[in-house]
């Protein structure tokens, strides 16, 4: 048995009953949230909020088109290579991203340029770091292998022919200098694509705040780009120097603690001031609770797993915008990460608005 990231391997009777609880309520809450697919996600005061999916496998579209997914905020394009034993061609990437672009056509649908290094490796492409989160990853690859970029590049353009839904979105960015190359890069192959005779206009480019230094860079970037697009579990690890994969300081990770929080407003703020959109994705986006106060930040739209759509647009349908603005305002205030969680729950659930905050949390090992 696991609950929150601990196995059990004998527990308690209670335990059990309490889990059995937990999943039989969660299985009742899924049928009542299966009917929201149809309907669009706005609040009771009319403010409407688009929400996305992430995905990485055209297995997920199916799941996303079931829960009423707006678009694609999120396409890892690494995912095809890391289930390849060499880099696929620009024919075979052509091929993927088509279907992509094809099975949620005229949504739009976020390609984030190759996003290795990290905690994603290929097996023919080995990156060995002393530090690797804060080594040689998602841009910086690229960047120095160009060749790599631009095959990419080329393929996603002409994937996009005639269906015009394609949005780009450049990882891993930390200053002026490696978004002005990179855009450099993709004008080019856009150029090389229509001298091959492919008839298509130049998508939408944005770019990936998950690096403190983008953060406060915001209004210079945003000035380059078409949209933004926040990634919470980066940029929360960065903030607050936390490897989540490592289980002796996992606990320390917390995209509610207040240094989080007020980048993330600062990020809305400053891209707005441009005129430009922002989106986020991440484990944050996918948590009802959470996305409350994303929303009353003033993010564009959400973009998270497919699972986590229905409890999301529930909750957001069941409240004002004036209250969601009115709850972050308290919460900004405190300086504790821990009153913050128990603050957001309990005014939800005083508001009548419990059922779709993890029931597992509830649970007493």
């Amino acid at each position: 048995m696991c609950i929150r990231d601990r196995v059990y391997t004998n527990p308690s009777a209670e335990l059990v009953r309490q889990y059995s609880d937990v999943v039989a309520e969660e299985r009742e809450l899924s049928k009542g949230l299966a009917a929201l697919r149809e309907l669009p996600c706005e609040t009771l005061d009319g403010h409407r909020m688009p929400l996305w999916v992430n995905t990485g496998l055209l297995a997920d579209v199916a799941r996303a088109q079931e829960r009423g997914a707006e678009g694609v905020g999120l396409y890892r394009t690494e995912v095809p290579f890391m289930i390849n034993d060499r880099f696929p061609s620009e024919k075979e990437q052509l091929a993927i991203y088509r279907e992509q672009l094809s099975a949620f056509h005229p949504l739009p649908v976020t390609m984030r340029t190759l996003d290795i290094g990290g905690d994603k490796a290929l097996s023919y492409f080995p990156i060995k770091e002393d530090n690797p989160f804060l080594g040689w990853r998602g841009i910086r690859v690229t960047l120095d292998h160009p060749e790599i970029f631009l095959v990419q590049t080329r393929a996603m353009l002409k994937a996009s022919e005639g269906l015009d839904n394609l949005r780009i979105l450049l990882p891993m960015i930390s200053g002026t200098h490696e978004l002005e190359e990179a855009l450099h890069l993709i004008h080019r192959a856009w150029g090389e694509v229509r001298d091959e005779g492919v008839d298509i206009a130049m998508p939408p480019i944005g770019m990936m705040v998950e690096i403190p230094a983008a953060v406060y860079q915001t209004r210079e970037l945003a000035r380059q780009v078409d949209f933004l697009s926040v990634g919470s579990n980066d940029l929360t690890q960065y903030l607050l120097a936390v490897d989540r994969n490592n289980p002796r300081v996992a606990d320390l990770y917390d995209y509610l603690h207040p240094a989080v929080l007020h980048a993330l407003k600062k990020v809305v703020d400053d891209a707005h001031l441009e005129g430009k959109p922002v989106s986020i994705c991440g484990e944050m986006a996918g948590d009802p609770a959470a996305a409350v106060l994303l929303m009353a930040m003033g993010f564009d739209s959400l973009s998270m797993n497919a699972t986590n759509l229905p409890k999301v647009k529930w909750l957001l349908r069941q409240i004002t915008l004036d209250k969601a603005r009115d709850l972050l305002g308290q919460l900004l205030t405190f300086d504790n990460p821990q009153v913050i969680h128990s603050s957001l729950h309990l005014a939800l659930r005083n508001l009548g608005l419990g059922r779709v905050i993890n029931p597992a949390a509830t649970v007493q090992p």
